[in-house]
């Protein structure tokens, strides 16, 4: 489909709500509303208990560990709540022991890091839970707006600092572990020591920020730089510090887009989530000095984050339950969708969407907009990261050797070709113990060429706007607290807001009243500017990307967006659809109408 039809089927997509009728939408399940999003109970627990192949602390230890301050275990329920994670029954195949959502057992079968490891998953910072009246809304796939992974960091420092140093905690925990002679005690104290160890560097070295960042963020470039660069390849000079912290993002419609980031930066599912575990505690060997002496040998699980993908190719963005926050108005959601197509839909799409020209195997991705930074005006910070710095700045050390032209043996490089070889080099290794046939690899590697060009300039991901109502504070950095601001112009946005726990189904967005949650954002700290994508008088650009709406235009445009998706559990096409709205021949698409380098071919 092409030109005015194309952007015609869009508008009648957009429209469509004011057609359905309120579904039976969601389940009841452990005193959890559990919404349509296409996915069985099974599939949930394997999504939330599958491991990548973090490996934190030894498994046994971190089960019987107790909080620094009492008696109580750090992996309770009512410790887990505390850091913004979501308890679980057990279940005797994915979670036998009963642990929160995010947290599991991953078991290195062979090498020097054989054994249980207690890790965390993709679900501890991709799920989601709001809370509204007593209602606990599960959002599959969801912005982790309550985790709060630093905090939870420090609190694990905390707990094992406590027991290696206090002689009663450590008794009670040799006790518990049923390592009660000599030769135990002393394994047990040396796993624990360790264990400290790691941990407190991370806290105080790795993951350090000049501030506290909050529940649902984290920087997490910085922390793959710092974990990459510094801890791993044992050069502590390559530290940087964490001054871009950005939310934790949802991850339905992720396989299908052609980028995925913030910053709109990578394609390839199997390297981006092969990056993504760099910096949550995967054992990693980056300082050895040859690969036949442990190089690039790592814990990664490559097969757990096959299964998770395919997983993720098949979550539907999650419908607004009515039953629990109330009706659409839906004559106000049809004056919001035609308001979307004038000001909006040159950027984000909304389900059937638009799709690329065919790649691999003729597979089709939702084309997004990647708008510049100059243009959209959003905090800059993410791109003072290592990874957009062209220069030669960070020192190679053991690495140096498998660095791509002209870096080959460089002492120094840009972090990119460092990164790149990483991540090229311990997948390799990971990928030689599966032995994939071909098409398994180019179905691992989300049917995506290398060659593929990025965009040539800073940009954000203009993504999809189904289920974004359930995504709140938004703004890749969350500095914004509700969709009804987001539609302000900037100067009469919140300065400071309080992050709370429970969802706001008017503005649609968090809790900013101090009642569910103490923690104040405030924008005026580095990373945290709410500027950008202003909706104002004056010239487009810089910062300003529509005229200045008004007061009924907002709530018309906040009612639309409550109402897509139109259908539970609509799920986009893994590959695109029969019939595809083709980005590249539709007028009204950003990048037909601005001119910005990006054309999506390879």
């Amino acid at each position: 489909m092409q030109g005015p039809i194309a952007a015609s089927l869009m508008l009648l997509s957009l429209i469509a709500p004011t057609l359905v009728a309120m579904s039976d939408q969601a389940i009841a399940k452990d005193d959890v509303v559990i919404l349509k999003q296409g996915w069985s109970e099974q599939d949930r627990l394997e999504y939330y208990y599958t491991s990548q192949g973090t490996a934190v602390l030894p498994y046994k230890l971190f089960l019987n560990l107790e909080n620094a301050t009492n008696t109580e275990l750090f992996r309770s329920d009512k410790s887990s709540e505390s850091y913004g994670l979501f308890p679980q029954t057990a279940d005797p195949k994915f979670n036998p022991d009963g642990l929160p959502i995010g947290l599991t057992k991953a078991v290195v079968l062979d090498g020097r890091w054989k054994g249980e490891w207690a890790g965390i998953t993709c679900a501890a910072c991709h799920t989601s839970q709001l809370q509204y009246k007593g209602a606990r809304v599960r959002i599959d796939g969801g912005a982790g707006s309550s985790f709060d992974f630093l905090a939870f960091v420090r609190g694990l420092d905390d707990a094992l600092s406590a027991t290696a140093t206090e002689p009663d905690k450590f008794e009670r925990l040799a006790t518990k572990m049923n390592e009660t002679d000599a030769k135990s005690k002393v394994v047990l104290r040396q796993q624990l020591s360790e264990a400290a160890n790691q941990l407190r560097y991370y806290r105080n070295v790795s993951a350090l920020t000049p501030f506290d960042v909050g529940p649902g963020r984290a920087d997490c470039l910085g922390l793959i730089h710092n974990r990459v660069a510094s801890s791993a390849m044992g050069i502590p000079e390559n530290w940087v510090g964490s001054l871009a912290p950005t939310k934790l993002p949802f991850l339905w419609n992720s396989p299908q887009s052609s980028w995925v980031q913030w910053s709109g930066v990578a394609a390839n599912p199997l390297s981006r989530n092969a990056g993504e575990a760099l910096g949550v505690f995967i054992k990693l060997d980056l300082s050895s000095k040859s690969k036949s002496e442990g190089l690039f040998e790592s814990t990664l699980d490559l097969k757990g984050q096959f299964a998770i993908e395919r997983l993720l190719r098949r979550l539907a963005p999650p419908k607004w339950p009515e039953n629990i926050f109330g009706p659409i108005d839906r004559a106000k959601a049809a004056q919001g969708a035609k308001l979307f197509v004038e000001n909006c839909s040159e950027c984000h799409s909304v389900y059937p969407h638009r799709w690329s020209d065919p790649k691999l195997q003729g597979k089709r991705f939702i084309e997004n907009a990647l708008v510049p930074l100059d243009v959209v005006g959003t905090d800059p910070m993410q791109f003072n990261a290592p990874q957009f710095n062209p220069n030669p700045t960070t020192m190679t050390g053991a690495v140096s050797a498998y660095l791509a032209e002209p870096y080959t043996g460089a002492a120094l490089s840009p972090y990119g070709p460092i990164s790149r070889a990483v991540n090229v080099n311990v997948s390799q290794r990971a990928l030689a113990k599966l032995n994939l046939t071909e098409e398994q690899l180019i179905d691992a590697e989300g049917y995506r060429s290398p060659s593929e060009r990025g965009p040539p300039q800073p940009v954000y991901k203009a993504g999809p706007r189904d289920g974004v109502w359930s995504t709140g504070p938004f703004l890749h950095n969350g500095s914004v607290p509700n969709l009804y601001e987001l539609l302000l112009p900037v100067a009469e946005r919140s300065k400071t807001f309080f992050i709370g726990r429970d969802f706001d189904p008017v503005k649609v967005g968090t809790d900013t009243s101090g009642n569910s949650g103490k923690f104040l954002f405030d924008t005026s700290l580095v990373g945290n500017s709410n500027e950008g994508h202003s909706f104002q008088d004056g010239p487009p650009g810089k910062g300003v990307i529509g005229r200045k709406l008004t007061e009924p235009e907002r709530w018309a445009l906040v009612e639309y967006l409550k109402s897509i998706p139109t259908e539970d559990a609509q799920i986009t096409p893994y590959g695109g659809p029969k019939d595809p709205v083709e980005a590249w021949k539709d007028p009204i698409f950003f990048h037909n109408v601005h001119k910005t380098g990006y054309d999506g071919k390879y």
